[in-house]
């Protein structure tokens, strides 16, 4: 589901809530979640899941074209975590 779909998807299932606001409901969302990220936060919506930093330590890669050894340095990766109603919605049988 795109951005786009799930704007026109929340204005679907709510009449009253116009295409305008749910466009503005749905942006001040992810830039909340992503204000908090950028800022080394947590965001924990309970029965959804959790978003976090995963920090991934410095190693050394190689470069796919030349083989040649090259040092990667250390970053903070955006990382999601499935609540548990999600993963047991999810791993239900069919």
């Amino acid at each position: 589901m795109t951005r786009s779909e799930l704007i026109a998807t929340l204005a679907q299932r709510f009449p009253q809530l116009v295409r305008p606001d749910a466009e503005l409901a749905v942006g001040e969302i992810l830039d909340s979640i992503t204000r908090t990220l950028a800022n080394g936060g947590r965001v924990e919506i309970r029965g959804f899941g959790s978003f976090a930093l995963n920090y991934r330590p410095p190693r050394i890669g190689r470069n796919p074209k030349t083989g040649e050894k090259v040092a990667v340095p250390g970053k903070y990766a955006p990382h999601f975590k499935p609540g548990k109603e999600l993963r047991a919605l999810i791993a239900r049988p069919e």
